[in-house]
């Protein structure tokens, strides 16, 4: 079972047994690190998540109720989510058995059941929790719900992911999901002051400050290690001023995970960026999805398709343009060919809207899905043998192009019986509002040659 360096509730050896050796890591050769050193010990302590912790809000209810219960603590990283169960354990003096979905398996499952069970039999509860849980598959998962539900101990489940997709059903529905929140930059301005008095450090200038909270990027656990080697390396100055921070900072890496919620919620920003009309918001998530790391192919065939589904018919020239900067991107490649998807992104943003093709084909297919097999009309049909010829087929049947004006007015192209559905409902903008003109045009031609007498 991996267990934590931190973990002081180690479950005690059943009666009459010889006593175990515990299994631990061997004590770090250097200091304890800054964000362990500042690990909150009191829930006073926390910083950030006042949604939560604040008066009368769901966890500190918990605490001072007394109530402890299952739950998914979810949230990106850094933002306290091992703190929080860690302080919930020793709250309710119950032993702290910790789990890592990354390391661990079905044993290590059961070798916590049985801890929580010598743990009952003292009259003591147990909180069992797993970090990264959506990494345990389904029959991991599985393996927590007879105890949850007999009570032999609390869970608490620590992710990164969206627990909707990545955890099972059964298990979610017996835990309460918070949501905890990327720290805010007063948060991390509260935590740099307190990092500051640990390591009696000199004060940090503002604009040093400002740049190193935007390089956590609402991580505590990465901003305490960047200050902390800040310090170490800018020695005894006067004050951190940006310089010193520069020197001390790696490449900053934003928070992006390349599969998961964040990046469906940034490919949907950038979709509705373009409906919307924006360029400026329609570069900015472009430019985020690109700067995490994203295949700009994926970009190129999200775009194509707002190509049509958004622009359609109100510009045709939209879709023609996408394809061209997927062509163009597989010559250039990165990072040239980004610009064109760029130029693309910002005429797909200022080109007229309609969604009249897309928002049709949807009702056509859902229309013929819920219809009946209506047979084709026998003018409509082909008639390529001599029996079907005898069969009517294509008798009566309209050429188009030897009709005035190359419309065959009053002509039905439906099953009989079928009214016109009206399925495409032309925008009044860019090119649809000439195709909405002259869709008027015909329909009134249809109209008029349907009303007149039958010539005899």
């Amino acid at each position: 079972m991996t267990e934590s360096l931190f973990d002081d509730l180690p479950a005690p050896p059943p009666a009459g047994a010889p006593a175990k050796t515990p299994k631990t890591q061997a004590a770090p050769a250097g200091p304890v690190p800054l964000a362990e050193r500042l690990r909150p010990r009191t829930l006073d302590e926390v910083i950030g998540q006042r949604h939560l912790l604040g008066p009368g809000k769901p966890l500190r209810i918990a605490f001072e109720t007394g109530r402890l219960h299952s739950m998914i603590l979810w949230g990106p990283p850094g933002v306290g989510k091992t703190t929080l169960a860690r302080l919930m354990a020793g709250a309710f003096d119950a032993q702290f058995i910790v789990l890592s979905a990354v390391l661990g398996g079905v044993k290590d499952i059961r070798e916590a059941v049985n801890r929580a069970q010598v743990a009952r039999g003292q009259g003591r509860a147990s909180v069992v929790f797993v970090d990264e849980v959506h990494r345990f598959n389904k029959g991991q998962q599985d393996a927590f719900l007879p105890h949850v539900e007999a009570g032999l101990f609390t869970f608490i489940g620590a992710t990164t992911e969206n627990p909707s997709f990545e955890v099972n059903s059964a298990l979610l529905s017996r835990a309460t999901v918070h949501v905890l929140k990327a720290l805010d930059a007063e948060d991390m301005a509260a935590l740099i002051e307190r990092a500051r008095q640990e390591l009696q450090a000199p004060p940090m200038s503002d604009a040093a400050r400002d740049r190193l909270v935007g390089y956590a990027d609402g991580d505590a656990r990465r901003l305490l290690n960047a200050y902390d080697n800040l310090v170490s390396l800018a020695g005894p100055v006067a004050e951190l001023d940006e310089a010193a921070l520069e020197k001390s900072l790696g490449e900053q890496l934003r928070r992006y995970d390349k599969g998961g919620e964040q990046f469906y919620d940034t490919i949907s920003a950038l979709h509705k960026s373009v409906r919307g009309s924006d360029p400026d918001a329609a570069l900015y998530w472009l430019a985020r999805m690109l700067d995490g790391g994203v295949d700009p192919r994926y970009v190129i065939r999200r775009v194509v398709r707002m190509a049509s589904e958004d622009i359609g018919l109100a510009d045709p020239r939209a879709l023609r343009l996408a394809l061209d900067a997927a062509d163009t991107y597989e010559r250039l490649g990165s990072p040239e060919g980004e610009l064109t998807i760029a130029q693309c992104v910002v005429y797909l943003a200022m080109a007229p809207k309609s969604n009249a093709v897309y928002s049709a084909w949807n009702t056509a297919r859902a229309f013929v899905k819920r219809d009946g097999t209506r047979p084709v009309p026998l003018h409509l049909r082909n008639a390529p043998t001599k029996l079907m010829k005898e069969l009517d087929y294509g008798r009566d049947y309209r050429y188009a192009h030897n009709e005035a004006g190359g419309f065959a007015a009053g002509e039905s192209y439906l099953p009989e019986g079928m009214a016109p559905p009206g399925f495409y409902q032309p925008v009044p903008r860019g090119l649809e509002l000439r195709i909405g003109e002259r869709l008027a045009e015909l329909r009134r031609l249809n109209d008029e040659a349907r009303a007149a007498p039958p010539e005899e």
